[in-house]
C-alpha cells in the first residue's frame, strides 16, 4: 500500500446532533499549491444527507477527504466490538451495516435507535446515569470506556480522546461516528474508505481526522486547538504553508477546523509514514481502523 497523488483536500466537521440541519457541520476544500482552503456552501446549514450527496455528486475527483469521527468502535481490546451479542459483527463495514440496519427508520441518517437498541444500549453510556453493563468491559477501573489501538496513539501525541460508547458530554463523539457510520455504509463502493480499504492507486480517498491533530501541526496546543477568531485562522495556516483567508466575515470552530484540515491534509497527504502506522495491522485495518495523522 503506497501513497496516492491528489489534487483536492476537502476537510469535514461532522456532527451527530438530532434534527435536519446542523451549525456543526462544515465542508472545506483546498487544491494542490498553497491557496486558501474555502469553505463549500458559506452560510449554508447542512443536513447529513446532503454531505452525503455532495461526497458522491459534486465533489471533485481525486479528493482526500478528511471527516471528524470514529469510522468504527474497538474491536481488538474484546476480540469483538459487543462482546456476548450474537449480532456483533466482525468487521468495520459490518459494524456500519448494523447500525444502518437498526436505524433505518432515523430520519437524517440519525442514530438513536441504536444506542437506543435493547442489547446496542448495553454497552454505552447515555444521558441521565444511564450506564449499560458492558461499558466498562476492559476498562472497569478508569469507567472511560473503551478505545481503540488509533486512541491510545492518539494520548501518545498529545490529544484527548473520548471513547465512542461514551455519548455523554460536550466533547464526546460517539453520536456522530454512529451517523457517520450510516453515512460510510451509504458510500458502498462509491468511495474508499481507508484503512478499512486498501488504498487504490488513483482516485478519491475518505479518511478518518481528528481535527486536534490538524490544529496542533498549526502550531496550537491541544487544550487551544479550536479557533474562532480570523487572526488565529489565518496564523495557523501560514504555519501550515498555505495562503491566508482574506474575508472578513465572523468565524466559527466547525468552519475553522473544516478550514485547517483540508489545508493540513494537503501537507499530511506526502508523508508515507502517515499511510503505514506501524502499529496498524491488517486485522486492526479491518475491524477498528484507524485515525489519519496517527504515527
Amino acid at each position: 500500500m503506497g501513497t496516492i497523488s491528489f489534487r483536492h483536500f476537502a476537510g469535514i466537521d461532522w456532527s451527530g446532533a438530532a434534527g435536519e440541519r446542523h451549525k456543526g457541520i462544515a465542508l472545506a476544500l483546498c487544491s494542490t499549491g498553497h491557496g486558501a482552503p474555502v469553505l463549500i456552501r458559506p452560510g449554508h446549514r447542512w443536513s447529513r444527507p446532503e454531505v452525503l450527496r455532495w461526497l458522491c455528486e459534486e465533489m471533485p475527483a481525486d479528493t482526500l477527504v478528511g471527516i471528524d469521527l470514529g469510522i468504527s468502535l474497538p474491536f481488538a481490546d474484546c476480540d469483538a466490538f459487543f462482546p456476548g451479542w450474537q449480532q456483533s459483527p466482525a468487521t468495520a463495514r459490518g459494524l456500519w451495516a448494523l447500525v444502518d440496519q437498526i436505524c433505518a427508520k432515523d430520519p437524517y441518517l440519525g442514530a438513536n435507535s441504536f444506542v437506543d437498541h435493547p442489547q446496542a444500549s448495553r454497552y454505552f453510556r447515555r444521558h441521565g446515569g444511564r450506564e449499560g453493563v458492558h461499558f466498562r468491559i476492559g476498562n472497569a477501573l478508569t469507567g472511560q470506556g473503551r478505545f481503540r489501538l488509533t486512541e491510545k496513539y492518539q494520548r501518545a501525541q498529545g490529544c484527548k480522546p473520548y471513547s465512542n460508547f461514551n455519548l455523554v458530554g460536550a466533547a464526546q463523539v460517539g453520536k456522530s461516528s454512529l451517523t457517520g457510520m450510516r453515512l460510510l455504509h451509504r458510500l458502498g463502493d462509491t468511495l474508499p474508505v481507508w484503512p478499512i480499504d486498501p488504498l487504490p492507486e488513483r482516485g478519491s480517498v475518505v479518511v478518518e481526522i481528528y481535527t486536534t491533530i490538524a490544529a496542533m501541526a498549526a502550531g496550537r496546543t491541544a487544550n487551544r486547538s479550536k479557533m474562532r477568531k480570523r487572526h488565529e485562522l489565518n496564523a495557523a495556516l501560514q504555519r501550515l504553508q498555505s495562503e491566508t483567508s482574506m474575508s472578513d466575515s465572523p468565524i466559527d470552530d466547525h468552519q475553522a477546523d473544516a478550514l485547517i484540515t483540508a489545508a493540513w491534509l494537503r501537507i499530511a497527504a506526502q508523508d508515507p509514514k502517515l499511510w503505514h502506522p506501524t502499529a496498524m495491522s491488517p486485522a486492526i485495518a479491518r475491524s477498528e481502523g484507524w485515525t489519519f495523522g496517527v504515527k
